[in-house]
């Protein structure tokens, strides 16, 4: 975790974050890395738009990122759609920044079904990012990942991190139910709900129980607020967590009311990572998780564009020759001791597929 963030000089006026950069890799990255360290907005912006589209220049940055990250709180915020995330985001970075923290923005969008951009462009109800010193903001868009959570995000994160932003806030898509996949990734969890019984069930059913760290009641001057706010409350005597039990915050986003309240419960389940096994234990999880997604990736990538050797492989599952579960222990095995390990544990369990 972080040390107390120190007032960070102010940073110039907010630039828009660009995706109209040339696609050649850079051979300026590390310049542009201590000009985004440095506050250029433009430079961060050009590092944001090489890491999205991935490549030798997204491995630049990630070199470039790694050994200055883990300063950052990131905290992601989720919810149903509708409950008001993106003007929540904004109130809570208006506030942090207030406190002298130097805040980024990543808001992750569904993607256009024709470009793969994002859609949704969450900078247009964040009035923060226009002022002097405001927050850095970011719309990246998810590319149909499940969770509405791109892997591109991750990366995303650390560059924010390494860059010298002292709150980064991961608000995600939001496609109809609450997700779980920003709780793998965040340090604290934001899950927001509006009055009423629906976004609660949908919030139990998904276990963000388990996984939200904090809970918010938005639009709270509406009728069934405190209700809500009673529900959540049963709901988690109900459950049991040891070390911390999630607060349950009260929330206008529309006017500001409740978002110093909502940031002091940020600062206090920082306080509890940085002072406990928590902390470490969750830093630990966020790198396997990533590990796991970037697996994920190129599992897929193979199976997509299968080189010749793979293809044959394939074809002989295709053709009954060889077992499913055979061929993906093979193709496992160019992992080298990865691909072994996997097999053993297998074979511990009683799977005894043959060729």
């Amino acid at each position: 975790m972080t040390a107390e963030p120190a007032a960070s000089p102010e940073p110039p006026h907010a630039v828009p974050a660009t995706h109209d950069e040339p696609h050649h890799a850079p051979g300026d990255v590390g310049a542009l890395f201590e000009r985004a360290r440095d506050g250029d907005r433009r430079a961060l912006g050009r590092l944001l738009t090489y890491t999205e589209r991935g490549g030798s220049a997204a491995d630049a940055v990630a070199v470039s990122a790694l050994p200055l990250a883990g300063g950052a709180h990131v905290v992601g915020i989720t919810g149903a759609p509708g409950v008001g995330k993106s003007t929540l985001t904004d109130r809570l970075a208006q506030v942090a920044t207030e406190d002298g923290w130097r805040v980024a923005i990543l808001a992750v969008d569904p993607s256009s079904p024709l470009t793969g951009g994002a859609i949704l462009g969450d900078r247009v109800r964040m009035s923060s990012a226009a002022a002097p010193g405001g927050p850095f903001v970011r719309s990246m868009a998810s590319r149909g990942q499940s969770g509405g959570l791109a892997l591109a995000a991750l990366a995303a994160v650390r560059l924010l991190d390494a860059t010298g932003h002292d709150l980064v806030i991961v608000e995600t898509v939001g496609i109809g139910q609450v997700e779980v996949d920003i709780a793998r990734t965040a340090d604290t969890t934001i899950v927001a709900v509006s009055p009423g019984w629906g976004d609660a069930v949908q919030a139990n059913k998904a276990g963000l129980l388990e996984m939200a760290d904090i809970f918010v009641v938005n639009k709270a001057d509406r009728a069934g607020a405190s209700d809500a706010r009673r529900d959540l409350e049963y709901m988690l005597d109900l459950g049991h967590r040891d070390g911390w039990r999630p607060p349950v915050a009260l929330t206008v986003a529309t006017t500001g009311d409740g978002a110093d309240e909502l940031f002091k419960h940020v600062q206090d389940h920082r306080h509890h990572l940085r002072n406990s096994s928590a902390g470490a234990d969750r830093r630990a999880r966020h790198v396997a998780e990533e590990v796991r997604r970037h697996l994920h990736r190129w599992v897929d990538e193979l199976v997509e564009h299968p080189p010749e050797q793979a293809a044959a492989l394939f074809a002989q599952v295709a053709a009954g020759q060889v077992a499913p579960a055979a061929a993906a222990r093979q193709l496992a095995g160019e992992l080298g001791e990865l691909g072994e390990l996997g097999g053993e544990s297998r074979e511990a369990a009683g799977d005894d597929t043959e060729v």
